[in-house]
């Protein structure tokens, strides 16, 4: 399959490319994101505490962290639509699990079922995008792809709140296991076999390709910058919906709409950044994304009652910041392994990034805490720790960016 170079128009098979992993990540985001919004729900009907709710949220990430690291050895022994289609149908029966849950236990197990699967979805994805695409279109191509994050807020999480406020907590997850199935039977139909990787002579037993992974400099500088990334998203967001509602004075029905306008802002955002990304340079965009997030991070996390037009315009910024940061950030890895370890590079990444990320939710959820009359304590630290990662991590990332550079240089 070849790749597109710089200047070159999309054939109509990698738009659906770009279309396909895009709707995607769509449920796989949303099944994850959905829990943020459900938070002020989940704490009261399931009478649980904010501890407990971040080890909810944590357990997705700890076991998608797991699936990574035992996927990571045969990664790049397989047809990656395979791989995609057996993850993806994992993902879809722990969803149905946790649409199902009767109680706290049984949806803390639904979560790690689901994260099991839906953790490496993304890494998957991200190996067949570097497949395809050269690195001056993944921009581009990453731009597009970040919509279904914006996407979700758009259209899966207000509807998701509609529903939950309806017919209960269930529905949302109801919902995704619905269009998963859809978007499972386009994959099986219309995806070609994605397997160029295999016609590379590969010796190496799964263990052996893993420890090789861990053996490389570069890749272990990647990983670490991976770790500081995933910190922002994974300490704010869990607790984001309670601190709205609870803090700023927000209804629960005014949530749909919230995350629908920051959604709808956000999808024109995703693209910009990609084009950007390409044409004035990843980490440029990167540090001014950054430089944007840790902005609001600071103002959003030290608010008390707010007016809604307010908390509005300052999510919306916020998201803009923390898209500008993503598209470029992922770009770039892909940029980090070799072609004969796409495959075992993004699912240790993606394994790295869930298990931190397992870890900064479990942490925000002993730092905050919940006073009797329902008010979020301790937010504001969370914010502080987020900007304080965000520091280190445009000083990682410009290491990163200047050893591709070389790379490209050198004709590596």
């Amino acid at each position: 399959m070849t790749k597109t170079t710089k200047g070159e128009s999309f054939t109509p098979y990698q738009k659906f490319i770009v279309a396909i992993i895009a709707i995607l990540q769509f449920t796989v985001v949303l099944d994850f994101m959905v829990l943020s919004p459900l938070g002020a729900q989940l704490l009261e009907e399931l009478n649980i505490n904010t501890g407990q709710f971040g080890l909810v949220v944590s357990a997705y990430a700890f076991s998608a962290g797991a699936a990574g690291l035992l996927t990571a050895g045969f990664a790049d022994k397989f047809d990656r639509k395979k791989l995609l289609l057996f993850f993806y149908c994992g993902f879809i029966i722990g969803t149905f699990l946790c649409a199902i849950a009767p109680n706290y236990e049984f949806l803390l197990m639904a979560r790690i079922v689901t994260g099991l699967f839906g953790g490496v979805i993304a890494s998957i994805s991200f190996a067949i995008i570097s497949d395809i695409f050269s690195l001056q279109q993944r921009g581009r191509v990453m731009g597009f792809v970040q919509m279904s994050f914006a996407a979700s807020q758009v259209l899966g999480i207000p509807i998701g709140l509609y529903l939950a406020n309806n017919a209960g907590w269930h529905s949302p997850f109801f919902m995704i296991v619905g269009l998963s199935l859809l978007i499972g039977l386009v994959i099986v139909i219309k995806l070609k076999p994605v397997n160029e990787h295999l016609k590379i002579k590969f010796d190496k037993s799964p263990f052996q390709h893993l420890i090789k992974i861990f053996r490389n400099t570069g890749y272990i500088k990647a990983f670490g910058a991976t770790v500081l990334l995933a910190t922002g998203g994974f300490m704010l967001m869990p607790f984001a919906s309670a601190f709205s509602v609870n803090n700023l004075g927000l209804k629960l029905t005014d949530l749909p709409m919230l995350y629908m306008c920051t959604g709808i802002f956000s999808m024109m955002v995703g693209p910009i950044a990609g084009k950007l990304s390409d044409k004035l340079g990843k980490m440029k965009v990167f540090f001014a994304g950054s430089i944007l997030t840790m902005t609001i991070v600071l103002i959003y996390c030290n608010l008390s009652a707010t007016p809604f037009w307010l908390v509005l315009l300052l999510n919306i910024l916020l998201f803009a910041g923390v898209l500008t940061r993503i598209v470029p950030a992922q770009a770039l890895m892909t940029a980090v392994p070799e072609p004969e370890d796409r495959g075992a590079f993004m699912s240790v990444n993606s394994s790295i990034q869930q298990i931190s990320g397992g870890i900064a939710s479990a942490v925000a959820g002993l730092i905050v805490i919940q006073t009797e009359g329902k008010a979020i304590e301790n937010y504001d630290v969370l914010g502080y720790l987020v900007v304080a990662s965000m520091l280190i991590t445009i000083v990682m990332m410009n290491k990163i960016n200047q050893h591709i550079l070389h790379k490209e240089k050198a004709g590596i």
